[in-house]
């Protein structure tokens, strides 16, 4: 898209086959960004790069020289990296707290958290400070980081973790003008909206929970993209340190 919000710029977003991250990725294409459609799902990840007109990248995100795989060919595709949106994310399925095993709680704490120490202990040092670039880095967190409900303990607590070690790198790296914002979502129809509501993603079963929400819909891809868009556009060059509720006044 010529003279798009986003034009000349590079983006990495991470979780992007599907759900919130295909629909950031969507979005920052057709602003005029070169986007790297970062994805463990390599078939899900291709087929997405292609239809938004990103290119694809098989990535954990738990694992630094994946990370640095991932600042490598922007640099030798590109030549540069802006933008870096930390979407991919986990759960387990809303239980009783005492019930949650070891290994869920390391998976969303793996996913959700340490995924944005690694990419940052990596672009950070490797790109930003050494080169003396700007840049804009965008968490997904969650309403749960901030209204925590029953059931989803662990997810609440990483998800506030994020928004938390978000505005404490905003603060720290501003002087460097390296941005840092989070946007929080309220729950949407995603991939994984069963496992937050701990039953079958229907109509039926959302519907208390949308009651909740005062715009009375829950939060789309699109919802999602368009706040990241954004935080991530020059309109945005004064904001650092924000968590955007995108949730319809569920937080209210």
């Amino acid at each position: 898209m010529a003279g798009g919000r986003l034009q000349g710029k590079v983006a990495i977003v991470t979780g992007a086959a599907s759900g919130f991250g295909k629909g950031i990725a969507t979005k920052f294409c057709e602003e005029g960004a070169k986007v790297i459609v970062a994805d463990l799902s390599e078939a899900a990840g291709q087929a997405a790069a292609s239809e938004v007109g990103g290119i694809f990248v098989k990535a954990d995100v738990t694992k630094a020289s994946d990370w640095a795989e991932l600042l490598d060919l922007s640099l030798k595709k590109f030549g540069q990296l802006d933008i870096v949106v930390n979407n991919a994310g986990a759960t387990y399925s809303n239980k009783p707290t005492p019930e949650v095993t070891e290994s869920e709680f390391d998976m969303v704490f793996n996913v959700n958290v340490k995924s944005i120490f690694v990419s940052t202990s990596v672009l950070l040092p490797k790109y930003f400070l050494e080169e003396n670039r700007p840049g804009c880095f965008i968490q997904i967190a969650s309403t749960a980081g901030l209204r925590p409900r029953p059931g989803l303990t662990w997810y609440n607590a990483s998800k506030s973790a994020v928004i938390t070690a978000t505005k404490s790198m905003a603060v720290e790296f501003g002087p460097k003008h390296i941005r840092f914002n989070a946007v929080s979502p309220v729950v949407g129809s995603t991939g994984m909206t069963h496992l937050f509501l701990g039953k079958p993603d229907t109509e039926e079963n959302r519907a208390a929970f949308i009651s909740t929400v005062p715009l009375g819909r829950p939060s789309t891809p699109a919802d999602v993209a368009n706040a990241c868009c954004y935080l991530a556009s020059d309109e945005a060059s004064f904001i650092t340190g924000v968590n955007l509720e995108v949730d319809g006044g569920r937080c209210v």
